[in-house]
């Protein structure tokens, strides 16, 4: 373990599955006693949490998504990919890094090659167990490749990997009881309740389809957090049923997993890692537009391990929801066992583990 404090270059920015990890590194690094920067984009999701947490240090370059190989934006995208590598350059020259860690994504390529080129040690974290192309293409320019299961490995023949998990925000770590969740979110103190979940995409199919199980259902009360854009229209939906509560975005993620019996969700990796912490019954819809169908490897993992059943989109039907609802989160045995199987699949220290890959080595 180094002895005198490491500043570290943390390439994060663009979505909450990569954002959120990278700042549990962070606060982890800190902890240790060394100096993170983390690098981010503009978005909207990037500037509330460079907000939430004041005492990071970020920094702001552009996102990069790459297109289609074929389409007309290429160049454009080799031109932001190319700019982006400078700033980079720049950045870790004046932050006079001694590692760089990408959490994932396009985003992370230009500074992972930029601190490999200025001689530096360099990492890339990949939470899916279907390595996505660009981190792929990082990989040649990493020390080592961490993992947040260990079925990815195989995608990186020509690197040295390591199982670290995936980090998840320290808040999710300890959630209130559920009497005080349901109070907080104005949910019914007793009865079923399901938590619903699309992410941050996709999820307008995904909530049709529950609103009308959920209709049908009046026994159990159904949380569902439609997103932004839908929410409107899922509240429309939804209008004059009692056991709906519609939310376009839920500031109280904590909360909302406390309260809840059972989770019908997306299959990302960050939503799979804050599941297995908190260890919920879970009904996993993959999103079926993922890049290399990802989420459906993801979903693989845990039904596997009897950690959660899964569904493809284009079978799913209220009476399929309910059927997992009734069969599985009201009964108490078959939603044991799943919680159980869930939670053997956490990896608690995963910020830790990070951490002290970048710091030992």
């Amino acid at each position: 373990m180094s002895k005198k404090p490491l500043r570290i270059i943390i390439a994060c920015g663009g979505t909450g599955g990569h954002l959120f990890p990278g700042i549990a590194v962070a606060q982890q690094l800190r902890a240790m006693g060394h100096e993170p920067t983390l690098l981010i984009s503009r978005k909207d999701v990037d500037a509330e949490a460079s907000r939430k947490y004041g005492d990071l240090n970020f920094h702001t370059v552009q996102a990069i998504a790459k297109p289609a190989t074929f389409s007309l934006r290429m160049p454009g995208f080799l031109w932001k990919l190319a700019r982006t590598y400078f700033t980079c350059k720049g950045v870790i020259r004046r932050e006079k890094a001694d590692a760089v860690i990408g959490m994932g994504g396009f985003t992370s390529l230009p500074p992972v090659r930029a601190g490999r080129m200025l001689g530096l040690r360099t990492y890339v974290h990949d939470s899916n167990a279907m390595p996505g192309r660009a981190n792929r293409m990082t990989a040649r320019w990493c020390t080592k490749v961490l993992l947040g299961l260990g079925e990815a490995a195989k995608y990186f023949p020509g690197s040295t990997c390591e199982v670290v998990g995936t980090p998840v925000r320290e808040e999710l770590l300890q959630l209130p009881t559920k009497a005080d969740a349901r109070a907080r979110m104005g949910l019914p103190a007793e009865g079923p309740v399901v938590l619903v979940t699309g992410g941050s995409q996709g999820a307008r199919n995904l909530n049709t389809l529950i609103v009308e199980a959920a209709k049908a259902d009046a026994g159990v009360h159904y949380l569902i957090i439609a997103g932004k854009q839908d929410q409107p229209r899922v509240a429309e939906l939804a209008a004059g049923a009692p056991n709906i509560t519609v939310l376009g975005f839920c500031a109280d993620m904590p909360a909302a997993y406390a309260a809840a019996d059972g989770v019908i969700a997306r299959a990302g990796a960050s939503t799979l890692t804050e599941l297995s912490i908190i260890g919920k019954a879970t009904f996993l819809i993959p999103f079926p537009f993922a890049a290399d169908d990802h989420q459906t490897h993801n979903a693989r993992v845990f039904v596997a391990q009897g950690a959660a059943e899964m569904c493809a989109q284009a079978e799913l039907t209220p009476a399929r929801v309910q059927e997992f609802v009734h069969g599985v989160v009201m009964d108490d045995t078959r939603r044991s066992a799943m919680e159980e199987a869930m939670r053997s699949l956490a990896r608690p220290d995963a910020a830790e583990s990070i951490a002290r890959v970048i710091a030992a080595e």
